[in-house]
């Protein structure tokens, strides 16, 4: 399978979820948070940090329930027009592609 690169949208969209998923996590340890959703803490700190701006839906899907974000949450705060790298947690969404 080849791997499209990444658009200029798609890593702003991987970064505003990474911001967004940070700030809903809180002071949340990322330990514990990246265990509860099943996947490694080195996932997620990637995913947080931008550094994987496509992540599979499984995974987005689980993080966001142990964060206790919706989907139509997360998908409407990283598709939001004009939205900005540094989104909030209190809209929340993005493209959600594996």
């Amino acid at each position: 399978m080849v791997r499209l690169p990444l658009t200029p949208a798609d890593v702003e969209r991987g970064q505003r979820l990474g911001t967004l998923l940070r700030r809903a996590r809180g002071e949340r340890p990322m330990l514990e948070t990246a265990l509860d959703a099943g996947v490694s803490p080195e996932t997620l700190r990637k995913i947080e940090s931008g550094r994987v701006a496509t992540p599979a839906f499984p995974t987005i899907a689980a993080i966001a329930a142990v964060v206790g974000l919706s989907l139509d949450d997360v998908w409407a705060e990283i598709n939001r027009p004009g939205a900005e790298t540094a989104g909030s947690a209190s809209g929340t969404g993005q493209r959600l592609a594996s």
